[in-house]
């Protein structure tokens, strides 16, 4: 028996995402934002999903699915039981045009005979308000209109329009585009706008690489990461999505199905941490007006998520669509966990926000007024030193005094104390003095002699992988004793098969965690370099990577027992805690200049 794997590649340009599956359906896509309803999605309702397929006209075939090299333009080969091979090639456009990035909320497929005359047939039928809203057809002159979705969606297409509209099978004989438009349609002439969106697509995902510092270590898996995680980034607010799904189980019938297509601050500080790594910029600067906005007018707590365009209720439904593989119910639709107290949001504020003030290499005007956004946050850890919290893995019914919180708590300090010195602030130095050595006291008091580490929280001696953090952020000397049994002790209690690894073990408000955690297992890696581990790291940075489907695209949660990918998916957490690790290794071996 195969493991379970999610067989779709992933197309998007910072306003819009889709999942093709390797046979060629879009499975999901929603318009006109990441927590749109979809307009394809049997990804979580087979019946009520829509569809949008470019197959044979029958029997069987066989499919190869790649991205366009350094790219986020994905290939699709069908090759039909005859002998007949043919190629779509789905993109979302994205380039440089007057100084501003082109990101239309259109899809491209360009479909073209590779070898042979194929039989095929186009399947257009999308749906609106999550499956509810089927839409009447229309034929214009070289457009279908779907009458009656949110907003005019047509297909422009040098397919006859009737072979469509009647589920008719045509011969392939010639390269056919397709293009689907939500709002503005596309007007121009049809071949020489696609051939040449491509290639400026093309052209700027390669130039977006090339500007890129990543490391030779695992470079191939890295630049795969960085690509995935860029559209993961709703750009017109500065937003960054954990995820681009909704619902897909954390486990088989779990019933741990989230809607992860929100911004949580947490996620957003570990994936501008990796940008920054490979010395991109921009989305951190975008990040911060994003971060002005939604918490400009917040007195009393910051919000652990908020929605794309800055929302600030994200009320949690549960639809009646069937679920994943159509029984993993409950597809939900928004999230709870807006509603948490979760106080770790408050460092990674400030730590996501040091570099735009502690980098030579950004020149950023704002700098020097915005001080009130820091000393406001510092206020805040102040505020909720005392407070308990349901901690980064958003316990529902579990309120604790959490060593993450703490430590960020801590690193926030940190990051304000170093701000302070480049703004030449005395009093916000004093007060993120005063608060870190309180955040650190708190920290002490979650260490377990008995176990030699660091517990998941004051009073408990549960181990929670979260705490890998302390070595990785610097709390603990990785040269120290102290760095080297902490990590023993989660491993004796936390370690799965071939590096991967538990949040927690305990029972939570759903039972005990079936899966591993992708970011866990990653962030273990770096704990190894970090204590001088380097060639365990290495070997189980290797099996990690592995854990990727056909296009190097990982998921949140992987079966230790048979690697079966789980949760939603790609996860923006997994594919950080990839570069990141890869890029500790790599200073740790010292390669930048050395093909792995």
């Amino acid at each position: 028996m195969s493991r379970h794997t999610y067989d779709f590649g992933v197309i998007g340009n910072c306003a819009f995402s889709a999942h093709i599956k390797t046979d060629t359906n879009i499975a999901w896509m929603c318009w006109p934002r990441f927590d749109s309803s979809f307009i394809f999605g049997k990804m979580v309702d087979e019946e009520k999903g829509g569809e949008y397929s470019v197959l044979p006209a029958e029997g069987e075939f066989n499919t190869k699915q790649y991205y366009v090299e350094n790219t986020n333009v994905l290939c699709t080969e069908i090759e039909c039981s005859d002998g007949a091979k043919y190629k779509v090639t789905d993109f979302a456009p994205r380039f440089e045009q007057y100084e501003r990035h082109y990101k239309p909320l259109m899809l491209i497929r360009k479909i073209e005979p590779i070898n042979g005359h194929a039989t095929i047939k186009v399947n257009c039928n999308p749906v609106g308000d999550y499956g509810k809203n089927i839409p009447e057809k229309s034929i214009g002159s070289n457009h279908i209109r779907y009458i009656g979705l949110d907003a005019q969606v047509r297909l422009t297409t040098n397919i006859s329009m009737n072979y469509i509209i009647n589920d008719q099978e045509f011969v392939l004989n010639e390269t056919k585009y397709c293009v689907l438009t939500y709002g503005q349609p596309m007007e121009a002439e049809l071949k020489e706008t696609c051939e040449t969106f491509l290639s400026r697509t093309v052209r700027y995902w390669r130039n977006w690489v090339k500007t890129a510092s990543i490391n030779h270590f695992q470079q191939k898996a890295a630049i795969r990461s960085a690509l995935i995680l860029k559209i993961h980034q709703y750009e017109d607010t500065g937003a960054i999505v954990a995820a681009l799904t909704t619902s897909l189980p954390e486990a088989p019938k779990s019933t741990r199905n989230w809607d992860y297509r929100f911004c949580w601050m947490r996620d957003t500080y570990y994936t501008l941490n990796a940008f920054n790594n490979i010395g991109h910029f921009e989305e951190l600067e975008q990040y911060f007006h994003y971060i002005m906005n939604i918490t400009s007018a917040e007195t009393e707590r910051y919000q652990p998520l908020v929605g794309i365009g800055g929302e600030k209720k994200l009320i949690e439904i549960e639809s009646d669509l069937s679920g994943y593989q159509g029984e993993n119910r409950p597809v939900r639709i928004g999230n709870q966990a807006y509603e948490h107290i979760q106080n770790d949001v408050y460092g990674q504020v400030l730590v996501s926000l040091l570099p735009l003030y502690y980098d030579q290499r950004i020149i950023f005007t704002e700098k020097f007024d915005s001080g009130d956004l820091i000393f406001k946050t510092l206020g805040l850890i102040e505020k909720t030193m005392e407070q308990k919290d349901a901690g980064l893995w958003e316990f529902r019914n579990l309120q604790q005094y959490h060593c993450y919180t703490y430590l960020f708590h801590w690193a926030g300090c940190l990051a304000a104390k170093k701000i302070a010195a480049v703004i030449k602030d005395e009093e916000m130095d004093k007060l993120a003095t005063r608060l870190g050595k309180i955040a650190q006291e708190k920290i002490e008091k979650c260490y377990s002699p008995e176990k030699k580490g660091y517990s998941q929280a004051i009073g408990t001696d549960r181990m929670d992988a979260s705490c890998l953090q302390l070595i990785n952020m610097g709390y603990l000397d990785p040269k120290s004793d102290r760095a080297k049994e902490h990590l023993i002790a989660m491993e004796r209690d936390l370690k799965a098969s071939n590096g991967l690894f538990y949040r927690y073990k305990h029972q939570d408000d759903f039972g005990e965690p079936e899966t591993t955690f992708m970011i866990c297992a990653f962030w273990y890696v770096e704990a190894l370099a970090c204590v001088g581990r380097v060639d365990e790291a290495i070997q189980y940075f290797e099996h990690l990577v592995s854990q990727s489907n056909h296009v190097g695209l990982l998921s949140e949660d992987v079966n230790e027992h048979d690697g079966s990918m789980w949760g939603n998916f790609p996860q923006a957490y997994s594919h950080v805690g990839l570069l990141n690790a890869a890029e500790r290794i790599a200073r740790k071996l010292d390669i930048a200049d050395f093909n792995y």
